[in-house]
């Protein structure tokens, strides 16, 4: 496909291009991009309606919208991404060998980085931003249904490239809707893209592993889980299960399965349940749990153990013990986000070692899984492969290393 073919070499270019630029001048494009968002404020907001508008999938309408504090959200994650120190050439480890053979463990970009992602229009202005600072490139592919909104903000980030002399081609948008689009982008690009990162559900995510010929950095679905067992504070409990569920239910680090401790189910889980009702939360439980409620409320199927739902519901089970509830997550879970919430400090441990999660929380809100709130400035996503990166992906996460070595003429026996 000569189109992504000509992007790819751009980037190269770009990318080579990109290693004589200081980050005095980096600094300066993303201070500039953050005052023209400003600038361009009211145009984003335009576009951004078209695209809601045209919105198919309902349950899409949150992740997509892009309103004056959204926008806002926006300039303050390049802000912070802007005042972060030069990732690139950190001596991460140094040593001498008894030969006098001096290495160096030096951090350098990884490249030139394709993101494939749904929705989120912050994605395209967030990566375009973390890439550059950590001496990347990146080619995007952002969803039919944010088209509008994705192109202006890239657009934006291209002419504040142009505008500081430095090569417009860092970053790269597909505007393309064709799917075939992203077949190329995975089985024909590896000359060009040296990591993928998918954003999106989880049929997006299995395509990108399944078919892509470079390094993918997954982003599997979020389903984020809560334990509460019999010590924890009922009302600690209720505030951070409310919070973690309905604060925003369309991110990837909403609550989607609650489990309590059997002897918890009394004290704490039917106030729990009853506080999840009342802030508009849909409940399917088991059968156990059901009784308290004079078998009142929906059944959960094992559909729901294995269900995102990115929407006001949570399926809810009761569990023996800590132990139980950890082979309940390493079952159904993605690792991604997994809390407990107790004030038993060995049923904490046991969970915290035990969960496979690349965020295991205790007494805390699963919301907080976003780089922003780790002070990564933003994220690219949150990787829950079990190789690194892990986690939230900032700009540490973008780079690679290489051993400098260096002697004065030794040669090996």
């Amino acid at each position: 496909m000569q189109y992504l073919e000509k992007i790819g070499k751009k980037a190269k270019r770009a990318f080579e291009d990109l290693k004589s630029i200081d980050q005095k001048r980096v600094k300066k494009v993303l201070d500039n991009y953050n005052t023209n968002l400003l600038k361009n404020k009211s145009r984003i907001i335009r576009e951004n309606l078209k695209d809601v508008k045209n919105v198919k999938r309902k349950h899409l309408i949150d992740r997509l919208i892009l309103d004056s504090k959204r926008i806002d959200n926006i300039r303050d994650a390049i802000n912070e991404i802007a005042k972060f120190k030069n990732p690139i050439g950190k001596v991460l480890e140094e040593w001498e060998r008894p030969n006098k053979l001096r290495i160096k463990k030096v951090t350098t970009p990884i490249g030139i980085i394709g993101v494939i992602y749904e929705s989120r229009p912050n994605v395209t202005a967030d990566v375009a931003a973390l890439s550059l600072k950590s001496g990347n490139c990146c080619i995007l592919r952002g969803g039919s249904e944010a088209l509008n909104s994705n192109k202006l903000l890239a657009n934006i980030f291209r002419e504040t490239l142009q505008k500081n002399n430095v090569n417009k081609d860092c970053v790269q948008f597909i505007d393309k809707k064709n799917r075939k689009v992203v077949d190329h982008l995975l089985a024909k690009m590896s000359r060009y893209i040296d990591v993928i990162v998918p954003r999106g559900g989880k049929g997006l995510v299995t395509k990108v592993q399944k078919f892509s010929s470079v390094h993918v950095i997954g982003h599997l679905e979020g389903l984020c889980h809560i334990f509460v067992d019999k010590s924890a504070n009922l009302k600690t409990a209720k505030k951070i299960i409310i919070n973690a569920k309905m604060r925003r239910t369309s991110i990837c680090g909403a609550v989607e399965t609650l489990l309590i401790e059997e002897k918890a189910l009394k004290s704490h889980g039917v106030e729990i349940i009853n506080s999840l009702k009342k802030s508009g939360c849909e409940v399917r439980v088991d059968n156990k749990i059901n009784k308290f409620f004079n078998n009142r409320l929906k059944l959960a199927k094992e559909k729901d153990w294995k269900t995102e739902y990115l929407d006001a519901i949570i399926s809810i089970k009761s569990v023996k013990n800590v132990q139980e509830g950890v082979n309940h997550i390493l079952k159904y879970g993605t690792m991604h986000t997994d809390c407990i919430i107790t004030n038993n400090t060995k049923n904490a441990k046991i969970f915290l070692d035990g969960v496979n999660s690349s965020i295991a929380m205790h007494n805390v809100s699963t919301q907080f899984a976003d780089g922003g709130e780790f002070g990564f400035g933003g994220e690219i996503g949150i990787s829950t492969n079990k190789l690194p990166p892990r986690g939230p992906v900032g700009i540490n996460q973008l780079t690679s290393y290489k051993y400098i070595v260096s002697g004065g003429g030794i040669i090996r026996p």
